[in-house]
């Protein structure tokens, strides 16, 4: 599936929600789990995708996140399969009856209550909406999105980190920020007080746009043929035949890519060196 972001977590979550929710809890392994672990014969109530975040909840009152970062993955087995990766590469293991849900490589594991959720100590309380869900398309929503970047992201910060900050749209990577700007032909570095309020919206629209359309796919999609730019280095952009460049850019320091002729710097931006 690529790198994990939000549109691989909600295809996660489909995937081990059949085999999981309602059952009771057999095996329970989270070798660096912090906070408390729910019982045996627990009943696993929900399998739910938070963005980037999967929760799994319990009936005793917990929930346990994931967040696979860069590394992390989710694998669905029967009983007793042979799993794909070592075992040195556990995480977490929520078995039930005739299923083992393994998540591999995940560097957050932790628990809280599940009553703690919509308060300030909710590990996903600073998190804006979910741009993988249906209603993130409704003008409201994108609406709150754009408010939340002028609340969180100073005017100097690069466009590209705003997408990626999760405060204000919750869901996108690094992927798809390549994606969408390259969608808006807008240049990664351009500081978000000079992208207009109109061009914000569209933004976040596109953003949840592309995230909603791969939610029922395997390679990801944004274009006819795969992807614009993201990991083109090199080729001919799809819309202009331009090469694709690439580079380290923005305080994440992700590599990003872009087609220096779609995505110009805007006349009367001064961008870092």
């Amino acid at each position: 599936m690529g790198v994990p972001e939000g549109d691989t977590i909600h295809r996660a979550a489909a995937r081990l929600r059949p085999a999981l929710e309602g059952r009771r809890l057999e095996r329970f392994e989270a070798p660096r789990l912090t906070g408390p672990r729910p019982r045996t014969g627990e009943r696993i109530d929900a399998v739910e995708a938070v963005g980037k975040h999967l929760l799994l909840r319990f009936d005793g009152g917990l929930t346990v996140r994931t967040h696979l970062r860069m590394t992390g993955s989710w694998h669905l087995y029967r009983h007793g399969e042979a799993w794909r990766k070592p075992r040195h590469l556990l995480r977490l293991l929520v078995g039930v009856d005739g299923w083992d849900a393994v998540c591999f490589s995940a560097p957050v594991v932790t628990s809280h209550p599940t009553a703690a959720e919509g308060g300030a100590s909710s590990p996903v309380a600073h998190l804006g909406p979910d741009l993988c869900t249906a209603g993130a398309a409704a003008p409201e929503v994108v609406a709150e999105c754009v408010a939340l970047m002028d609340r969180w992201c100073d005017p100097d910060t690069p466009v590209g980190d705003v997408l990626l900050d999760q405060r204000c749209c919750n869901g996108v990577g690094n992927v798809y920020r390549c994606e969408v700007l390259w969608a808006e032909r807008l240049h990664p570095l351009v500081p978000i007080g000079l992208v207009p309020q109109d061009l914000r919206h569209r933004l976040v629209a596109t953003s949840g746009r592309l995230l909603r359309a791969n939610l029922g796919r395997g390679d990801r999609t944004t274009v006819p043929g795969g992807l614009a730019v993201y990991g083109r280095a090199g080729r001919p952009c799809r819309r202009c035949g331009t090469a694709v460049r690439s580079d380290r850019a923005g305080d994440a320091a992700r590599i990003t890519y872009w087609c220096p002729a779609c995505q110009p710097v805007p006349s009367g931006a001064t961008l870092p060196a």
